[in-house]
């Protein structure tokens, strides 16, 4: 009888959520995108049909699976603009941080330990640099001014005869704060110094070539971009300067002996597809985003108190991080609307958010900020439907 009412409970514990899923509006586009069913349609033959492993050889299985990594890879190095063998396959953007850092904290042991790094970085690079000052390296965070970004003078001054890297993010995910890139690049350039980039949430919004930008290592992930959730990518620049970095995950050498392990051909597949579909609809996807989240902000900046946090000059298009006053009570919308208060990452995490105290806000400010993230998927009704939502509060 017990198990009867538990199973029956549990089944409409299930409706529910199901009916509140169906009926949620998504603005938490930084954390995660919905996949495009062009991009399904893609990944599922590879499952039930083309199921070969790309390291099999011998045999037409293995062919159509090589196949599709080759043609995934290519699609993939065509949307940053470089070569197809500056490309490894990772879990995610996570894997490839680790990779970066680690590998090439290794591989240029012999020249220096010092890593410059910046405080408002995601946890995955945090976390990884922290791993490797216990190894040994001399880690420098830079502070950040009011609106998120770094002082490039500062940049220069920390530099030191024994700096390997620079690893500076290329957006926030919290406030989609976008840093000077290509300046920074030619600060490492004049310096001799490799520079590495998180560009988990500027590859996929924003045009990315990597060789204007300049970055000589860059992660980035599929599912930001519309793509599957689970793989991930990292440019390793070859050549003027060849960047060497030392494996992190070993057995049988795969990837050039930069990243062994069997290749996830399915999901692969998805993210060449998915890259695709954004280098063919960028400027599209850029101005519908772009008009959505400017009427959002403009909608509701006569909210005495309200401030947006980060520049509004060096931003990505998509992403709006706000201070309401405490009378405000947002989070009392999550029933209707998916927003966020910080990075998806991070959400074990209960302490203030890292990334607004390090731009000065209190940690009632903070408690008070959340995240609003739009993508192509959203539409101008289901804005002005948060509007006045927000407004009746």
């Amino acid at each position: 009888m017990f198990i009867y009412i538990f199973k029956h409970r549990e089944n409409k514990c299930k409706d529910t959520l199901l009916m509140m899923i169906n009926n949620l509006i998504y603005f938490d586009n930084n954390a995660t995108t919905k996949v495009d069913k062009e991009v399904i349609e893609t990944i599922v033959p590879f499952f039930d049909q083309n199921y070969g492993n790309s390291a099999s050889k011998l045999h037409a299985l293995g062919w159509v699976a090589q196949a599709a990594i080759e043609k995934a890879t290519q699609q993939i190095a065509h949307l940053i603009n470089c070569e197809d063998s500056e490309i490894i396959f990772t879990s995610g953007a996570t894997e490839s941080v680790n990779l970066a850092l680690k590998g090439i904290y290794e591989a240029y042991a012999t020249k220096g330990n010092h890593i410059i790094t910046c405080k408002t970085e995601h946890k995955a690079v945090l976390d990884t640099c922290n791993y490797l000052e216990n190894k040994g390296a001399k880690i420098t965070y830079l502070d950040v001014d009011k609106e998120g970004l770094i002082d490039l003078d500062e940049l220069k001054a920390n530099i030191q005869p024994t700096t390997i890297l620079i690893s500076i993010m290329a957006a926030n995910n919290e406030t989609g704060v976008i840093q000077p890139l290509e300046k920074i690049a030619e600060i490492c350039n004049e310096k001799n110094v490799l520079f590495f980039s998180d560009a988990t949430q500027f590859v996929g919004k924003e045009r990315c070539d990597i060789t204007e930008l300049g970055m000589h290592c860059m992660a980035f992930s599929a599912h930001k971009m519309y793509g599957p959730k689970g793989i991930g990518a990292l440019y390793v620049k070859r050549k003027e300067p060849r960047v060497n970095l030392i494996e992190q995950i070993n057995g049988g050498g795969h990837q050039s002996g930069k990243r062994s392990g069997t290749l996830n051909v399915p999901l692969i597949a998805g993210f060449g597809k998915a890259a695709e579909i954004f280098g063919q609809n960028f400027w599209e996807i850029g101005t519908h985003v772009s008009k959505l989240k400017n009427y959002f902000e403009h909608q509701l900046l006569d909210i005495e108190g309200l401030r947006i946090n980060g520049s509004t000059r060096h931003r990505l298009y998509n992403t709006s991080n706000l201070t309401f006053p405490k009378t405000k009570k947002i989070t009392s919308l999550l029933n209707k609307f998916a927003f966020s208060s910080g990075s998806a990452c991070a959400s074990a995490n209960l302490e203030p958010s890292h990334v607004l105290k390090a731009m000065g806000l209190s940690d009632e400010d903070v408690k008070n900020s959340f995240r609003f993230s739009f993508g192509k998927n959203n539409t101008l009704e289901e804005v002005k439907l948060f509007v006045e939502e927000i407004q009746k509060l």
